[in-house]
């Protein structure tokens, strides 16, 4: 059976989202971050050499990184849905969205996590962070408008990769109000719901 290596409040979440989106079946593995640290426990080396979660294993097949996984189960489970069909007028567009959530979006938030451990020593990076912050979150703004997903009219990948962050941003979304009015939308969703209850406490969904 297919199974998730899910790590609690982690980009794993997700994956368990995607899911129960789709109705497809799968064993949860459940690990919990150290302490006073919260990095994920060494028992996930020995699943991918990374020792990060999000990791599935299906038959033979052992698949890291969340985007990836998400074009895995989108391919091989969705069934047509989920994302748009190659060549149409929407296509480049999700991909453009699928790869802008981790490769732009999540970096300055990790940077404001990261220089925020340091205080005064990172001062004068927290300017520039921040605007790289505030960069994202307006062109997500802008570009999502007042439509209910980011691409076409239905959830695709993209929206299931873009909330983490909008997640991780917590209390700096307020000033937008369309990506608040969305975060809470998906937040909403049923599947969503499930995801949560299966995977365990989920810090920043509260955020």
């Amino acid at each position: 059976m297919l199974k998730v290596h899910h790590l609690n409040n982690s980009r794993s979440q997700r994956i368990l989202w995607l899911l129960e989106e789709m109705g497809t079946p799968y064993e949860i593995v459940h690990y919990t971050r150290m302490s006073p640290v919260p990095l994920a426990p060494p028992e996930l080396k020995a699943v991918h050499p990374l020792g990060k979660s999000p990791v599935i294993t299906d038959g033979n097949k052992t698949i890291a990184e969340s985007g990836a996984i998400v074009e895995y189960l989108i391919d091989t489970y969705g069934n047509g849905r989920f994302k748009p069909k190659q060549g149409s007028g929407d296509y480049w567009q999700y991909i453009e969205w699928m790869h802008c959530a981790e490769g732009s979006a999540m970096l300055p938030l990790l940077l404001a996590l990261y220089t925020g451990m340091l205080g005064d020593a990172a001062a004068a990076l927290k300017p520039r962070v921040d605007s790289e912050i505030a960069n994202n979150l307006s062109y997500m703004e802008n570009a999502l408008g007042s439509r209910p997903f980011f691409v076409g009219n239905d959830l695709t990948g993209a929206d299931v990769m873009l909330l983490f962050p909008l997640e991780a941003a917590g209390a700096r979304l307020d000033p937008y109000p369309n990506l608040v009015k969305y975060r809470k939308r998906m937040q909403d969703r049923p599947a969503y719901q499930r995801g949560i209850e299966k995977g365990g406490p989920y810090a920043l969904m509260s955020r």
